[in-house]
């Protein structure tokens, strides 16, 4: 098992609960589920990933603030200083470069990596090998991204075009990336697919932090400066004294910066935005970034097909998910169908293939799995 020296994991966990609505919501997203029935989280099985590549205590993991506590409690090793928390949700890029911004400034010009925290990979043998990899190429000042082979053609995801090999001697399967493009629609996806030569973006990159800090300056600097702001403050808490506390109990607290409040209303007025299009595609033009293929069975869990995928089967194709106590679902002549159960009562599917029948207390959800991608729609009048 490789363990690489001063590289720094970044694992965002954000999310609106929306896709995997009723049983992911705002106030429970899915990245703090065991969704997989294997008695880990979301991000407690991408904390397990990443630990063995690092050390805990250089997990950096940025939050919202209302899950700082809950994703606290799921990570025993995780540094209260390295559980950064978002004043507000603005995507994936002001995220990532908030937690390298802080790791420069702790740390120097390291290796990060970021992953997020609500995706399934299996095959770590072949994840570590493909960090290493993209880790090499990080060095060399490339952002490194990792893509994984198509396996149909897809419209959920954004497509990686390779191009030449990099000419690593230590990370041969390193190529240039030609182009970054968007969510396709059919046509487009089965060309990709017919053509070779694509990846589904996975959402893992690595870089230099200040490779990635300089890029964010350059293309972005009316993100640059409120992110870095309120990278200062943070890091400007760590040296700051304890004062009491105003609770009964008398219990200390860490003393607030000054500044930390003006930093954070300027966070809140960022808009909100995507690495892939605000950094990658750009870089990606210039020949700043780098793929490697990994081979690794990987999912985003992105809606409830791909979430049926991950549960094994029964003889007839069907498909069940118990996430409470009380009876586990029953599928009975239904075949293709998917259950879940949260709400810890009796969930019976009778005579209705290929359908998925969700029943939590936050409500019941029946929908055909062709529709999975709109349950997102459903989900926006409950918060």
């Amino acid at each position: 098992m490789t363990n690489l020296s001063g590289f720094y994991p970044i694992i965002p966990a954000g999310g609106a609960g929306k896709r995997l609505w009723p049983i992911s919501t705002p106030a429970r997203p899915k990245f703090l589920l065991d969704l997989t029935g294997e008695g880990r989280t979301l991000l407690q099985q991408t904390w397990d990933r990443l630990v063995p590549l690092s050390r805990p205590d250089r997990i950096v993991v940025v939050t919202g603030q209302a899950h700082a506590a809950a994703v606290a409690a799921q990570l025993d090793g995780l540094a209260s200083s390295n559980l950064l928390s978002e004043p507000g949700p603005k995507d994936s890029l002001p995220a990532i470069a908030l937690a390298a911004a802080v790791i420069e400034r702790r740390h120097g010009d390291v290796v990060a990596g970021s992953f997020a925290a609500d995706h399934v990979i299996r095959g770590a043998e072949a994840f570590n090998q493909a960090v290493e990899e993209a880790y090499l190429a990080a060095q060399e000042g490339f952002i490194a991204t990792i893509g994984l082979a198509p396996t149909e053609a897809s419209t959920a995801y954004g497509y990686i075009e390779s191009g030449e090999r990099l000419g690593l001697l230590a990370a041969p399967g390193v190529h240039l990336v030609k182009a970054f493009k968007e969510k396709p629609d059919q046509a487009t996806a089965a060309a990709y697919l017919a053509a070779g030569g694509f990846a589904w973006n996975a959402g893992m990159f690595m870089f230099q932090v200040r490779v990635l800090l300089g890029h964010l300056r350059r293309l972005r600097p009316d993100l640059a400066s409120p992110i870095e702001r309120l990278a200062d403050a943070i890091v400007e808490q760590d040296q700051a004294p304890t004062v009491p506390n105003d609770s009964p109990a008398g219990a200390l607290m860490v003393a607030r910066p000054s500044g930390i409040e003006q930093a954070e209303e300027a966070w809140r007025e960022m808009p909100p935005v995507a690495i892939d299009h605000a950094i990658a595609e750009v870089v990606a033009g210039e020949g700043g970034l780098a793929t490697v293929a990994g081979t690794f069975e990987w999912s985003d869990v992105g809606d409830y097909a791909s979430l049926a995928r991950l549960i094994q089967a029964d003889s007839a194709g069907a498909r069940s998910l118990q996430l409470a106590g009380g009876p586990a679902p029953q599928l009975i002549d239904s075949p293709g169908s998917f259950a879940v159960t949260a709400a810890g009562r009796r969930l019976t599917v009778l005579g209705v293939p290929g359908v998925v029948v969700v029943d939590t207390p936050e409500g019941t959800l029946v929908l055909g799995q062709d529709q999975a991608q709109r349950v997102k729609e459903l989900a926006e009048p409950n918060g």
